[in-house]
């Protein structure tokens, strides 16, 4: 039998402690405590034994030194049905701890404040924390251990109802100390790396926090969860509020941080349709009202059903545009009232405002069988001034601009990526294909006779002429693209012969 005896309890976070300590205390258990928290249980009225009482020393260098203890460890390691580690625990005066509750400095919250110091940053690095939670959960046969005051209740109730709490409760409260410190550790780590640069280190640690379990994943039979980065910045789909609409599913989340990205990368009024992680729908415009009709209008079949996101507030005006046709969600800095007054009235329709919305520059992740994959983020933008013109024509200013627009966007286009724009918005857009005449086909197909007068966007180099020719009898005027083939001059020949714009952007932006 694990009847809990004694307990010991040293937190940072200290909601909920005294009520635990108050519940554990009414049930004879006997509490030890540290610092800051053997104070407040003292003002509380809780009878506490200070950890010097235990270990016969005092605590000391700053608190740096004061659980790390035979008397503590011993305590909490030795195997109780085993007659050597009893014989030992006599000969030396130590006693068992059957309960420990603790939580860690709060590293998160410290290297979260921009002006924190690097050494205010190590002092808050917890040493005899994890080192407890540590040999607690190893030897949880015997042991339990509470990281999360959510689950103070749960161990109060056992013990209050049995003295006891169950291996199946001490097994999984092992198993959430190990994660706990898992994440505590790795979170210094990359502090410590990103402090020198090292973006990447010889082992990747990462952590993320658990946000929602999801209804399934990308199809019904996958199970799913959604979880953010620790220390998240604002603006980024982890931090949207939502604000009406049922709950986000496991592609209204991968969607909307792929509207999120193109938005991000206008300062103009822009409007953003996604469909599937490719963009069917972007305008810009003077207002969100004319960059809201422009993208509608881009692909008025496929935004039905979609995701929109804006850098602009939404107005009353654009919410009743938006409101003529089934959206997913629709995502923006604020809402006026008005327009929320409207859009509330779908009510299955998602609202997600993030305020400032922020590009992230995360590295990104992509896990393979047995591994990953991990990138700095593209956040490359061309501007005028990279490009160079390899044709006999420059481009007039209005091509200028519209090259750069369908650059833009044919960044976060699947590759192979084709995409024709046209008077400050997509007209056509070929994604994801296996050849690149083929994805040219695609958006020039569904461009139809918008194609004429339109610029062309290539994610990446012509291998051959022939999309050029296929570009040039559609109509298109001026073409953007990387360059770099061995066979570059075979285009920029063809162009000239048909009297097209070639630029070169010296910049390539697969998306696999």
């Amino acid at each position: 039998m694990n009847r809990i005896k004694r307990a010991l309890i040293s937190v940072s976070d200290k909601i909920g402690i005294v009520e635990l300590a108050q519940q554990l205390v009414a049930k004879e258990v006997e509490v030890i405590s540290t610092g800051g928290t053997h104070q407040l249980l003292r003002e509380a009225g809780i009878p506490v034994i200070g950890i010097s009482e235990i270990t016969g020393f005092p605590e000391i260098m700053d608190g740096r030194v004061k659980t790390l203890h035979p008397k503590v460890h011993g305590g909490l390691l030795a195997v109780r049905d085993l007659p050597t580690h009893r014989q030992q625990m006599e000969a030396n005066g130590i006693q068992e701890i059957d309960l420990v509750v603790v939580n860690l400095y709060p590293f998160a919250q410290t290297i979260s404040n921009p002006n924190i110091s690097y050494e205010e940053a190590i002092e808050n690095i917890d040493i005899g924390g994890p080192s407890m939670v540590r040999s607690a959960a190893k030897n949880h046969r015997f042991v339990t251990v509470v990281v999360d005051p959510a689950d103070y209740q749960n161990i109060a109730d056992e013990i209050t109802n049995h003295g006891e709490t169950t291996l199946q409760t001490r097994e999984y409260l092992a198993a959430k100390a190990f994660s706990h410190t898992a994440a505590y550790d790795s979170l210094i780590a990359k502090h410590l790396n990103d402090r020198i640069g090292n973006s990447f280190p010889g082992q990747l640690t990462v952590t993320y926090q658990k946000q929602s379990s999801l209804r399934y994943g990308e199809n019904p039979h996958q199970k799913a969860s959604f979880y953010k980065e620790t220390l998240s910045t604002d603006g980024l789909i982890t931090s949207a509020k939502q604000i009406h609409g049922k709950e986000l599913s496991y592609n209204n989340i991968n969607d909307a941080n792929a509207a999120l990205a193109i938005v991000n990368e206008f300062k103009e009024p822009v409007v953003v349709a996604v469909k599937h992680m490719n963009p069917c729908g972007v305008g810009i415009g003077e207002t969100i009202e004319e960059a809201y009709q422009k993208a509608y209008e881009a692909d008025p079949v496929s935004i039905f059903g979609g995701i929109v996101a804006t850098n602009q507030i939404v107005t009353k005006e654009v919410a009743l545009q938006m409101t003529k046709l089934f959206l997913e969600i629709i995502i923006a800095p604020y809402f006026e009232l008005d327009a929320l007054t409207i859009l509330k009235e779908k009510k299955n329709l998602r609202l997600l405002a993030l305020g400032n919305i922020t590009q992230s520059k995360a590295n990104s992740i992509v896990t393979v069988g047995g591994g990953a994959l991990v990138q700095e983020a593209d956040l490359h933008q061309v501007i005028q001034g990279d490009c160079q013109v390899v044709t006999d024509r420059e481009p007039t200013q209005e091509e200028w601009e519209q090259l750069l627009f369908g650059f833009k966007v044919v960044k976060h286009v699947k590759s192979n990526a084709i995409v024709l724009v046209k008077e400050n918005r997509t007209v056509g857009v070929g994604a994801g294909q296996m050849n690149r005449i083929g994805a040219a086909r695609i958006a020039i197909g569904q461009a139809g006779e918008l194609a004429t007068g339109s610029v062309l966007a290539s994610d990446a180099f012509f291998p051959m002429s022939d999309t050029v020719e296929e570009a040039a009898k559609a109509g298109v005027t001026a073409i953007i693209q990387p360059g770099g083939s061995i066979r570059d001059q075979e285009s920029i020949e063809a162009a000239n012969r048909l009297g097209l714009v070639m630029v070169f952007t010296g910049v390539r932006h697969f998306k696999h």
